[in-house]
C-alpha cells in the first residue's frame, strides 16, 4: 500500500471540492419535470385578495401569485405557464408532500414544526405579518384585552389556532374559539354575528374586511399583534437545485428593488447600464444562472413579468390598493425593513 501524506491528501480533497463548487449546477428532478410537462404547478389561496384569488374565469392575482408566475417566467420564459391548484389550509401540505404540486405559495407561516417536520424547505419570506383580531364598529372594543371570555371565529389547520390560545391562556382572557374548517365557512360565521371577533393574520383581517364586509368601515382591526407570521414559499425537501431556483428569483426580486430596476426600464437598463450590480442581476456580465441549472437571463424574465418586490408589493397589498396596507416591515433593509437579499453575484 502506497501512503500519501496527510497534506498531499487534504490538498487533493480541497481541490476536487473546489471543482465541484464551480462547476454549473446539475438540473435536478423539479427543473427536470416542471421542463417536461411545460408548466409549473403551484398550489395557492383561491380566496384571499391581495395575496391569492380567483376571479371567475379562474384568472389568479396577488402578491402570492406573483412568485410563482416570477419563478414559471424564470424557468419556462412564460409566467403564464402555470398550472393552479386551489388549497385549503388542511390540504396544502400534503399536496406539497404528494408531488401533486411544485411549489407551494398561499400565506403559510414559516415556523420550526413546519421546516423541520413536514418534508418542505421555506425558500424566505415575503411578508412579514402577525396575528390579529377584528370586531365590529359597533361593538366599542378597541383593545384585545377587552375580549375576556369573547367567542372568536378562527380557522382550523393554522398557527392563528395555536397562538389564539396561547394568547388566551398567557392573558388570563379565556376567550372560546369557534373553529372552522375553511376561510370561507369562518368568514360566513364572523359577518353572520355568530362570534364577537375574528382571528387571522392581519394582512388577511384586511383582505377579508375588503372583501366580504358590506361596508369595511364597520369592522375595526384591533392594534395588537399577538404573533409573529412570516409569511413566504415553500418546496419539497431533496431538491436542492429547484429550492436554490425559487430562494434566488424571491432575493433577486429584493436586489431589483434595491437597485432601481423596474418592469418599466428593465429593459433599457439591460441595455445601457453598466452598474455592475445591474449587470449582474440581468446577465449582462456573470453568467449566474449556470450555478442555478438555468441561463444567464433568468433573473431579467422574473422582473420582467412581475417586476420588482416593491412593486408587486405595491400593486398587490400596497396603500394604493384595496388593502391599502403600509409597507412597514415589509419594507428594504435600508429605508427601515426587514427585506434583505443576499447579493446576486
Amino acid at each position: 500500500m502506497i501512503k500519501i501524506p496527510f497534506k498531499t491528501a487534504l490538498a487533493s480533497l480541497m481541490a476536487v471540492g473546489a471543482l465541484a463548487a464551480a462547476l454549473p449546477a446539475h438540473a435536478g428532478k423539479t427543473l427536470d419535470a416542471i421542463k417536461a410537462k411545460g408548466q409549473l404547478v403551484c398550489g395557492t389561496n383561491p380566496s384571499l385578495p391581495g395575496f391569492a384569488a380567483a376571479d371567475s374565469q379562474g384568472n389568479y392575482t396577488g402578491l402570492d401569485v406573483d412568485i410563482c408566475k416570477a419563478v414559471a417566467a424564470t424557468i419556462l420564459s412564460d409566467a403564464n405557464k402555470i398550472k393552479w391548484v386551489p388549497l385549503n389550509a388542511q390540504q396544502r401540505f400534503t399536496a406539497l408532500q404528494s408531488g401533486e404540486i411544485d411549489i407551494l405559495s398561499r400565506n403559510t407561516t414559516w415556523t420550526l414544526t413546519r421546516d423541520a417536520s413536514l418534508g418542505l424547505h421555506f425558500t424566505g419570506t415575503t411578508y412579514y405579518d402577525g396575528q390579529g383580531f377584528m370586531v365590529t364598529k359597533k361593538s366599542k372594543i378597541t383593545s384585545a384585552k377587552q375580549l375576556k371570555g369573547a367567542t372568536v371565529c378562527v380557522q382550523s389547520g393554522t398557527t392563528t389556532e395555536k397562538n389564539l390560545s396561547d394568547y388566551s391562556k398567557a392573558s388570563g382572557l379565556n376567550m372560546k374559539p369557534v373553529v372552522f374548517e375553511t376561510q370561507e365557512a369562518t368568514n360566513k360565521a364572523y359577518f353572520s354575528g355568530r362570534c364577537q371577533a375574528y382571528t387571522t393574520d392581519a394582512s388577511g383581517l384586511a383582505s377579508v374586511r375588503n372583501k366580504e364586509a358590506g361596508n369595511p368601515e364597520d369592522h375595526v382591526i384591533l392594534p395588537e399583534l399577538i404573533s409573529k407570521e412570516p409569511l413566504g414559499p415553500s418546496v419539497r425537501r431533496g431538491d436542492d437545485e429547484f429550492f436554490a431556483i425559487v430562494k434566488w428569483t424571491v432575493f433577486a426580486l429584493l436586489e431589483a428593488e434595491e437597485a432601481g430596476i423596474t418592469q418599466a426600464n428593465v429593459d433599457k437598463m439591460k441595455a445601457e447600464s453598466k452598474d455592475p450590480v445591474v449587470q449582474r442581476i440581468l446577465g449582462t456580465s456573470e453568467d449566474t444562472g449556470k450555478l442555478l441549472g438555468l441561463d444567464k437571463e433568468w433573473a431579467y424574465r422574473a422582473i420582467k413579468a412581475v417586476g420588482n418586490y416593491g412593486e408587486i408589493f405595491e400593486r398587490n397589498v400596497g396603500p394604493k390598493s384595496a388593502l391599502k396596507l403600509p409597507r412597514g416591515a415589509n419594507n428594504l433593509w435600508n429605508k427601515g425593513g426587514f427585506m434583505y437579499a443576499p447579493p446576486v453575484r
